[in-house]
């Protein structure tokens, strides 16, 4: 038995799980950064889609100013290649466990709380709210009322980023259903969470292969970018296998625990990360070459053409997102209190930062800054608005309940492991 003193002299060990806990924070300004600068991107076209005509862009860019920086139009063709797919990765990671521990029935209800009722609140109360000025921007007839008619007009209720919710709600449902079944062979799962880490190039080989099957035929039947919607539904048609592999796979590694696991903080992705960067840069610029060839008509270009496009794609997704799990376990061990702020209030930023980042748009419309300048204040104010907004919401205890992990701050320990808990972008 070693004494207390020198207990508390050991160093303390890397923690995987902390680096994982701390994508969170590093996930959601990801995503307030996408958003903020899909105003001032160089592909849109001059003058702002129309709100009454399909296919209905404005959906995906629904403020567009004359200002503009090719810059953004990289940035965000890299995070639209991997950080959907990345949050279905992130988001499986503690499924298993959380089954474990609460039961399917006990999870599914959890989910249903956590993630279906605010998708539900969020796209039916707050989306007509944020589109009203993407309204303005093309109306003949503005006003309040007005809006409201060209809304329910339209043939779907958009539902803005949260469609992500509900297909990460469908993966849930599917995996609690599952759960009965596997946990019967429950050594199954956990040899095959522990062969990720015992022989990584195998699985990763296995797990590209299969993302192959599950992308391409898809790709080529529907093409890279049509969506589906059926009311607040939405998903793009070449992606939901794609998105459930990727779900799958998360449950997968982190069946046996993180820190024994393919993402340990001493394993394979931590050890390798300058490499995987470099596939990540090399993988980007290849899809980036295909797609130039391409990008005026995908669909209708020739078929070893949009075959290359798709596998280039999966690479440069599957790169991205390996790199970014192996630089966070490799580089974002430690505890911050700004940190633990901002991933406490992630999922609640989430929720309601589109509110913040359509209206700062519309209202930047005004100004003669240039694009840089404009998103840099979207972003700066988005990220003030909603963290401030969600820290606030919090205080009520049934919405923190859903939203957060309830008033008061819980000494540390206690907020790791409720953390792994959390409905937010990494559970």
């Amino acid at each position: 038995m070693r004494s207390r003193p020198e207990r508390a002299q050991r160093p303390a060990v890397p923690r995987a799980s902390l680096a994982i806990d701390n994508l969170r924070a590093v996930v959601i300004l990801l995503v307030l950064a996408f958003h903020s600068v899909l105003a001032y991107l160089n592909y849109l076209p001059p003058h702002p889609f129309a709100f009454d005509q399909p296919p209905f862009l404005w959906r995906s860019f629904p403020i567009v100013d004359s200002a503009r920086w090719m810059g953004f139009d990289l940035f965000c063709a890299w995070l639209d290649v991997f950080l959907m797919s990345f949050f279905f990765l992130l988001s499986g990671l503690f499924v298993w466990p959380s089954l474990s521990r609460k039961g399917a029935w006990n999870f599914l209800s959890d989910r249903l709380l956590r993630i279906g009722l605010p998708f539900l609140l969020v796209a039916l109360l707050l989306m007509p709210v944020t589109h009203y000025p993407t309204y303005l921007q093309s109306a003949t007839e503005p006003g309040i009322a007005a809006y409201w008619r060209h809304w329910l007009a339209l043939p779907l209720w958009p539902c803005g980023p949260m469609w992500f919710l509900w297909l990460l709600l469908l993966w849930d449902v599917a995996a609690a259903g599952l759960y009965p079944l596997l946990a019967r062979h429950r050594e199954v799962v956990l040899g095959l969470s522990a062969y990720a880490r015992q022989h990584p190039a195998r699985f990763l080989a296995g797990f590209m292969l299969a993302s192959v099957l599950a992308y391409v035929p898809l790709a080529l039947i529907f093409g890279p970018s049509e969506w589906f919607h059926r009311g607040p539904f939405s998903f793009q048609l070449s992606r939901p296998l794609h998105y459930v592999l990727y779900f799958f796979a998360g449950a997968a590694i982190g069946a046996c625990g993180i820190e024994r696991g393919l993402l340990a903080a001493d394993g394979p992705l931590a050890r390798h990360w300058a490499g995987w960067l470099a596939a990540a840069l090399g993988s980007f610029v290849l899809w980036i070459a295909v797609m130039s060839q391409i990008v005026a008509d995908p669909t209708g270009a020739l078929l070893p053409w949009q075959i290359a496009a798709a596998l280039s794609f999966l690479l440069a997704c599957f790169a991205s997102c390996f790199f970014t799990l192996g630089v966070a376990v490799r580089f974002a061990q430690f505890r911050t209190r700004l940190f633990d702020s901002l991933k406490e209030n992630a999922y609640g930023m989430y929720l309601i930062h589109y509110l913040f980042i359509v209206w700062l748009q519309f209202a930047m419309l005004a100004t003669n800054l240039p694009a840089i300048l404009k998103a840099a204040v979207v972003f700066a104010g988005t990220l003030a608005l909603s963290w401030a907004a969600t820290a606030a919401l919090r205080q009520v205890s049934a919405v923190a309940q859903i939203i957060g992990e309830g008033r008061g701050a819980p000494p540390p320990a206690s907020r790791a492991a409720r953390s792994r808990e959390m409905p937010s972008l990494s559970d």
